[in-house]
């Protein structure tokens, strides 16, 4: 038997020909990595269920060392297509996605956090990439995590708290103005 939880993909990585490690954001269990065994193959029982920004009810099994988990089952709620539209509200989904894998604890609870990214994958599947979104999920991250002050700017405090700010930043400064 395993753990079931709710999540989104935040992040995939190829750790074999075959298969990937699927890193899912989830409200109670906080950030959790899992290994999709054959997921890369074309008859794989996770073909179109394993992509970045999907929510996704998954279940696991406990690794008996360390903290990469077996996938057992992934069923989609969400393809969120709508964020597919263009490519700076790709990037900006990447972005907070990326955000939240910062300043997370791994398997730890984060309910708050899990919300905000889901209001703002939300937002940006129906509104679309803008600075103002950009400017909201940093201010009410750097709030979350005890640093927000009502002026200046979010993403300075994040990164005074250690946050490294995806790359990613600097560009969609620049698609966003």
């Amino acid at each position: 038997m395993g753990e079931t939880a709710q999540g989104i993909i935040l992040r995939l990585t190829k750790l074999t020909e075959t298969s990937l490690i699927v890193r899912w954001s989830s409200a109670e269990f906080g950030i959790i990595d899992t290994v999709a065994k054959g997921a890369r193959s074309l008859k794989s029982r996770f073909a179109g269920k394993i992509d970045l920004f999907f929510a996704a009810e998954f279940s696991w099994k406990a690794a008996r060392r360390g903290k990469l988990h077996h996938l057992l089952e992934c069923n989609v709620l969400d393809f969120r297509e709508g964020l597919r539209r263009d490519y700076t509200t790709m990037m900006l989904a990447g972005y907070c996605c990326g955000l939240i894998d910062q300043v997370s604890e791994p398997e730890h609870p984060q309910e708050e956090m899990h919300d905000l990214l889901c209001r703002a994958l939300n937002h940006l599947q129906e509104s679309g990439a803008s600075l103002r979104a950009l400017r909201h999920f940093e201010r009410e991250l750097a709030r979350l995590q005890g640093v927000g002050r009502d002026r200046g700017e979010a993403f300075v405090e994040l990164a005074d708290i250690g946050a490294s700010l995806p790359q990613l930043r600097s560009d969609l400064m620049q698609r966003l103005r």
